[in-house]
This record gives C-alpha cells, structure tokens and sequence, in this order.
C-alpha cells in the first residue's frame, strides 16, 4: 500500500541537520514508489527565507509547502496545491512546534512520530517519539515511556563535503592555517557586546600568530548592515566597555566582506546558513552561552565559551521586582549592576555549567571564561589551546562521545516506518541493513 510521509519543519538549521539525513534513510530502507515524502515549512522567527528552495533540492523529497501556508492546513486541511493524500502514513516532527505535528496527524488520520531533541510533549497523542538522550524519556510519565526510543543525535549524521572547496578558497586556507569560528550572538544585548570583544579579540590575536583566519557566521537574524553597526563606537556604547578597536567594513569585488582591525586582522563575515560545513573547518569556535554550544557540540567542534560580566553590568532584564527597578532613571544603573553582581556570586557559588556539553557531561568539557573578561585574557586561552594540540583532539573526542553513536537517522527512519507498519525489513538485504529497533525501547 503507498504511504504518505509528511514532515513538520521550519528554521535553516533543522532543515539541513534534522530533515535532510532522516528523508535519506527513508529513501534507502524503502522500495521505490512505495512511500512519497512531502515536507511542510511552519513560521519561523529564525528562518531565513530559502528553506523551500533547499528542501526542493532534495532528491528524496517529493513535495514542499511554504510556511505562508502552514496555518490554513492546520485549519482547513487544504494545501495551497490541493495536494491528494493516501489512506496510510505519518506526520513526522523534525521542527517547529510539536503540537503542530498532532494537530496535522489528527486531520490526516495519520500516526504521529515526534524527534524530541531536549523535551517529549503530548505524549498522550503522539504514537512513537525518536529521543536523542534518555534523560527525555525519564520527563514522561511512566505511562508513556514504551512509545519512546533512544535514536541519538540527528546532527551526528550530517555530512561535510559540499562546500568545502568554497570555503578553502575563500578564506585562503593553506595547511598551516588556523580558521578560528567566533559566533557572537545573534541579536539583542549578546551581540552588542559580542561583535565588539570578537573584534577585540581578533586585534589582540593577529600579530601574535598570523596564521589564524577570523570568520563569524552570520545568523539569518543579524544583517551585514546591523552587524556592522554594533563595531561602531557611535551606535553601540558596549564598544568602549569591551575596549574594542575601531573596525571598517571593506567588500572587495571578490570574495567575502570583511570587517579590518587596526592590528590587521580581518575578520571575515559569512553569510550562507547553515555555516556547518565552514564550522566543521574550525580548530576552535569562540562562543557566546545559548544554542550555538548546543550546535558546536553535536558538530564535535572545540570552543571556549564566554560569558563577559561587563556584559551582564548592562543587561536589565531581570524578571519581577529587580527587573522593574533596573528600568528606573538614575537609581536603575546602579541597581542593575547591583543585581547582576549578587546573581553572578551565587552563580559561582553554586558552580553552574552554562555550555550545553558540560550541562550534559555534569563535567568541564570545554573551557566557560566567566567574569570581566578582555581580549588579551582571552587571546591567551587562545593560544594556549591551539599550542595544545592533544588538548583541543581529546576535547573534539569527548564531545563526540556525549553526542552519541552515528546511526540517528537510520534509528529515526525506522520508527517512522514503524510507525505505519512499512515491511522495511523485508527489503533490507537490497537496500542495507538497518539498525534494529525494538517497538519499545528505552535504552
């Protein structure tokens, strides 16, 4: 009987680290014809606009929907393309809201399977749940845990290959040349702060080894034009607080933009996203805390993370009561500073991990540089690290290790078909052998 297998996504990322391995192993664990693969975008904050265009690239994926046409199928069940459906198949979650993916399989009459990368929700509606740690299956009642298996890390299977020549020849890397990743933040108060110390750091680094490249991989949320305004003493006051140098923007008619420190550096600005295959040519990244250690983690890429504290003196965005009198005219400064100060001592007191792999490890798996932090500071991590080369492969190997065995998507790809009782095993000895997966598996 055909089967229908319509994945839930939304931002860049999932697209290209969730969505591409998993309709890959569909593909090769089915006979031809025998399933028809179609991909649903939802609204995304952090989209970027050509998520459509890589999804239709994909030779495994039939049809696509864009998000401007989400929320009408959720409500009516109708497509923009009137697009027919067989009586079997799944609604599968790689992205985007999980309700979203029981509400779709409700309208369809299909089954529901769910990727729960941190979290398993609704699990009373959700027929199978691929999880990639299980510690996500000790968050569901006892009741549900048999619908959950432990399939790993998606982003373990991404492969790097694509644009690897693109990036070589972009950024002149030669053998002997160190590709430091810095990943400033995307928007907001982390930003502010981070293009200026990135930049700072950069300025420090360059004439002490002049073999290192700079590149920043710019989030789909932060534009060239407000990027550049947060190196610019004039728009952004945190400039002087992380004593950065001042930079100018240069766009040659060839090759990358780059942002010049006085030192020479250039720090250059990489705008195609996901930047995973330039992240996987990286010695070391140097980190904001937040989902980008979570990325550099599951990619098994070296970095230090940095959490400045002149950073946290201008933030006021506590919650409640000091949240409010940080606001205040005058008294707000002080309060702020006050506040932010008490927080971190007890932040220390306590030995709080910020890095996603040593939150996951409940170990210092790779360097958190936490208080007034500066570029020379920094910069002599830097070095320390890139001198160390057994230092930075045992930190590559440790997070490997934490992100699990290869194999995710396979896993994934099973359960889905699974799910609607697809004779996969039958066929495996022309298509590979897959891994096993027991209906209800919690190891």
């Amino acid at each position: 009987m055909p089967t229908d297998i319509l994945i839930l996504t939304n931002a860049p990322g999932e697209v290209t680290t969730w969505v591409k391995p998993v309709v890959k192993a569909l593909r090769d664990r089915t006979a031809p014809g025998d399933i028809r693969i179609s991909v649903m975008l939802s609204p995304c904050p952090h989209a970027s606009g050509g998520e459509a265009e890589s999804l239709r690239s994909y030779p495994e994926v039939d049809r696509v929907q864009e998000p401007a046409h989400f929320f009408r199928f959720l409500l009516t069940g109708k497509t923009a393309a009137s697009w027919d459906w067989h009586r079997r198949g799944a609604v599968v979650f790689l992205g985007g809201d999980q309700f979203y993916a029981v509400v779709a399989a409700k309208r369809l009459g299909y089954r529901c399977v769910v990727y729960a990368e941190w979290e398993a929700r609704w699990a009373s509606q959700v027929d199978r749940f691929g999880v990639m740690q299980a510690s996500v299956i000790d968050g569901l009642k006892p009741q549900y845990r048999h619908k959950a298996t432990v399939v790993g890390d998606l982003m373990a299977d991404v492969q790097f290959s694509e644009q690897t020549a693109k990036i070589q020849a972009q950024l002149a890397l030669m053998p002997e040349t160190e590709l430091l990743g810095m990943l400033p933040g995307s928007k907001g108060m982390k930003a502010k702060a981070g293009v200026p110390l990135v930049l700072a750091i950069a300025d420090y680094l360059y004439p002490l080894r002049s073999q290192l490249r700079f590149v920043v991989p710019v989030a789909p949320t932060l534009d060239i034009a407000t990027l550049v305004s947060y190196a610019d003493p004039a728009q952004n006051s945190m400039t002087a607080l992380m004593q950065s140098p001042p930079a100018k923007l240069v766009q040659p008619d060839a090759g990358l933009p780059y942002l010049q420190t006085p030192a020479g550096a250039k720090v250059y600005l990489w705008t195609a996203f996901p930047a995973l295959d330039l992240l996987a040519q990286c010695r070391l990244c140097l980190t904001t805390v937040g989902a980008n250690t979570a990325q550099l983690g599951a990619l098994g890429i070296p970095m230090i993370v940095l959490l400045p504290t002149q950073q946290l003196d201008a933030m006021r965005s506590w919650d409640g009561l000091p949240g409010l009198l940080a606001q205040l005219p005058v008294i707000g400064t002080p309060i702020s500073k006050l506040t932010n100060r008490v927080m971190l001592h007890f932040i220390q007191q306590q030995g709080r991990r910020f890095a996603w792999p040593n939150i996951w490890a409940e170990r210092e798996v790779v360097p958190e540089l936490l208080g007034h932090l500066t570029a020379e500071s920094i910069g002599q991590h830097v070095i320390d690290l890139l001198e160390q080369p057994q230092t930075l492969s045992n930190m590559r190997d440790q997070l490997r290790r934490l992100r699990g065995p290869s194999g995710a998507a396979t896993r994934m790809a099973e359960i889905i078909l699974d799910a609607v009782d697809y004779p996969y095993r039958d066929i495996a000895q022309h298509y590979g052998s897959p891994v096993s997966v027991p209906p209800n598996s919690h190891s």
